[in-house]
């Protein structure tokens, strides 16, 4: 895991080499990931796998204004050399109308976020975790005679630290913990078409992830599918869930993100922003610290908290 020191060595590193280049404005956003995943297939390990990756993107504005992007996964100082003497030749590829720049928000004071019930979590030994994944596909597979396996599973760890630092002295770095558990379910019944369905659980702490009941709402809603019936042409009220909200609020997301609009991407235009789109029924908060937000961060890829 990295550690403030260890990005502040980062930034001190990033502004000498672009100094030498001869470079006078960019920032760097990355994350480093340690990773543990396991996979099962009828009570036995099918795929375990521990990683260690990391990934940066590099910006770098030249004397005109334009800006070139690039990344690495190369946090070494030759890596970061290369990528910001890559990012400033892009430079002057880069779009001249609404050029991207810095945030102005990338040197304030984040929020705190209230440190955990169980304190801080530590990495679950792996035959612990295999134990779980295999109890809760054996659950599963008795669930019900016409589930005849689950062929997409998994259980896995990861720390991740993400950083964010530029050329203007904001220096950010955040640690997270999760857990995470997916299972999704094949059934099979004579005369009917193949039915499958799913369940996911994450949990900073693998103590108090909810293993059974991810099983449970696997079997419950494959269970459901088996006596599937067609639906006749009409019309219907329905109520989506939160999950099918979300991807049809993201299959439409370009008709209100600006930088689609300002680069022409969109179905909006320049002109239209700051104009209601939408029913004033409508109320969309997003509120990314929220207590039971598993995944919070702090700050984004350009440093605003």
């Amino acid at each position: 895991m990295t550690s403030a020191i260890k990005i502040q060595d980062l930034a001190i590193q990033a502004k000498t080499i672009a100094a030498r280049l001869h470079i006078l404005k960019f920032d760097i956003f990355g994350s480093i990931i340690d990773e543990t995943s396991i996979e099962v297939d009828h009570g036995e390990p099918k795929q375990v796998e521990a990683s260690n990756r990391s990934g940066v993107t590099v910006r770098v504005w030249n004397e005109n204004g334009t800006v070139g992007v690039t990344s690495t996964t190369d946090l070494h100082p030759q890596g970061v050399e290369l990528a910001l003497k890559t990012a400033y030749e892009a430079s002057y590829f880069g779009i001249k109308d609404h050029a991207p720049d810095f945030s102005p928000q990338s040197t304030q004071p984040l929020s705190s976020i209230p440190p955990e019930n169980g304190g801080n979590p530590t990495s679950t030994p792996i035959p612990l975790l295999l134990e779980q994944l295999i109890s809760a596909e054996q659950a599963l597979l008795t669930a019900h005679p016409a589930i005849k396996g689950v062929p997409y599973n998994g259980i896995g760890q990861r720390f991740s630290d993400r950083f964010y630092l530029n050329s203007i002295g904001s220096t950010r770095t955040e640690s997270r913990f999760s857990t995470t558990l997916y299972l999704y379910t094949k059934a099979q019944q004579e005369g009917k078409r193949p039915r499958s369905a799913g369940a996911y659980r994450v949990n900073p702490y693998f103590e108090q992830l909810d293993v059974r009941g991810c099983w449970e709402e696997a079997a419950s809603k494959t269970i459901r599918h088996l006596d599937y019936e067609k639906i006749n042409s009409g019309k219907y009220r329905v109520v989506f869930s939160p999950e099918a909200f979300l991807s049809l609020l993201g299959a439409f997301s370009n008709v209100f993100n600006a930088q689609n609009i300002l680069d022409h991407q969109s179905l909006s235009t320049p002109e239209s922003l700051g104009t209601q789109i939408a029913s004033p029924l409508l109320t969309i908060w997003d509120n990314p610290l929220h207590p039971e937000n598993v995944g919070r961060v702090t700050f984004d890829g350009e440093g605003t908290p």
